[in-house]
């Protein structure tokens, strides 16, 4: 289950009653850098993070990774490995990505695609007759294409009143949970979609875990594996991420990791590292910066789908009918499990952002493939407000990925 987001929740991500101590800050990006041209610096790295962390509510640990074709990595980090200790965030520190999951399990739907085990204009009916119905719902409208790219209109699962109560007011009893995906689209199924998509028609979208959900349970069937397993062969092996998992539903995070903490409503500091919440094809994946900058490279650089896919991918849509999720970020087009985001050097770099119970995840890949950052931020108290957090790593990738030659426009 993913966790409430913030863009679909607003305050929900265990922000309004788990988290009564909650006091967004406001952005404060990076300033004092023109990077168009210039080389950027660890000292650079070092204060773009500090801007993240202040952004993030002050008293978060941040850890970032910046991979390009020459060099060293670069690397910085803020904060301790668990509260109240005097040890640094490990470099290699597991986290859940949560909805950077969503990218995985498109690059998986899309390998199927191109080895023709499923067509991107199947419907969901045809691959899972009778999910998809109620209410207005309908599985015969909606493709593997509308669920890939956020355009099928269906109702997020993670807003549903019974869920959202489970995971705000009593997230410690429910931290184990492992309720099926079929069960959770079953949850969407009790409520009318947002809208209902026309046939060729791409002029509507709202972001919808229940979409990924779905997604997942059709490479099953095209597959012959189990989400988790077409992942792990398919992507983590293939690329060689050997501290990239889909742990599924054992609640341990692998060492090292760090903590993550959130404040109850009674002022308790609660432990939130261990749980199996995050177990579905929309949010199951647990892994590293390095790990993560590896995955997108080789995702822009063309070694994990043939062109045609690759392409498909990159065809974005606007954002239409989602507020929060255009006010928390405002620029930036959405394609089959990535979003395209505008530098302002020119060009544009390819993301997934991931927001689950107190991690925060922000990759991005310049649109070569060449260079890739990925920040990840663990919350001590609270989570962050999510507007002000994408200005301040939108900041920094900007400032990462102008630095050096930007890419093509058209790329």
């Amino acid at each position: 289950m993913q966790m409430p987001s913030p863009k679909k929740a607003g305050a929900a991500v265990l922000t309004a009653a788990l988290l009564a101590l909650a006091s967004p800050m406001a952005a404060t990006a990076a300033t004092g850098h023109d990077c168009a041209n210039r080389r950027y610096t660890e000292a650079a790295l070092r204060q773009d993070l500090a801007a993240v962390r202040q952004a993030g509510g002050g008293d978060v640990n941040v850890l970032a990774r910046v991979d390009r074709p020459q060099g060293a990595p670069l690397m910085a980090r803020i904060g301790t490995r668990t509260a109240g200790s005097s040890d640094p965030i490990p470099w290699n520190a597991h986290f859940r990505v949560a909805s950077t999951t969503k990218t995985f399990t498109a690059t998986v739907v899309l390998q199927l695609a191109a080895e023709k085990r499923l067509s991107l204009d199947d419907t969901v009916e045809h691959w899972l007759p009778g999910v998809v119905a109620g209410n207005g719902n309908d599985g015969g409208r909606i493709t593997v294409r509308d669920l890939l790219r956020q355009t099928s209109g269906l109702y997020d699962y993670i807003d549903d009143p019974e869920i959202q109560d489970r995971l705000i007011h009593h997230f410690d009893e429910n931290r184990y949970d492992t309720t099926p995906a079929a069960d959770l689209v079953a949850v969407a199924m009790r409520h009318r979609p947002i809208f209902v998509p026309q046939p060729g028609d791409a002029t509507r979208w709202a972001y919808s875990n229940t979409n990924y959900l779905l997604a997942g349970m059709i490479a099953e069937k095209a597959g012959g594996a189990s989400w988790q397993h077409l992942v792990e062969r398919r992507v983590i092996a293939r690329l060689g991420l050997r501290d990239t998992s889909v742990p599924g539903l054992d609640p341990r995070l692998p060492d090292p990791h760090v903590n993550a903490y959130l404040t109850d409503a009674d002022g308790r500091r609660l432990d939130v590292t261990d749980h199996s919440l995050q177990h579905t094809a929309d949010s199951g994946v647990v892994s590293t910066t390095a790990d993560l900058n590896t995955f997108f490279r080789a995702l822009a650089g063309g070694r994990l789908l043939p062109a045609e896919q690759w392409r498909e991918m990159r065809r974005t849509v606007e954002r239409t009918d989602d507020p929060d999720d255009v006010a928390e970020m405002p620029e930036g087009t959405y394609g089959l499990g990535l979003r395209k985001i505008p530098l302002s050097c020119g060009g544009f770099y390819y993301t997934h952002e991931g927001d689950g119970a107190g991690v925060n995840t922000r990759p991005a890949v310049s649109a070569d493939g060449r260079r890739a950052v990925t920040v990840s931020l663990t919350t001590t108290t609270a989570p962050p407000d999510l507007a002000a957090l994408n200005r301040a790593t939108g900041a920094l990738v900007d400032h990462v990925l102008c630095a050096e030659p930007k890419a093509s426009p058209s790329s």
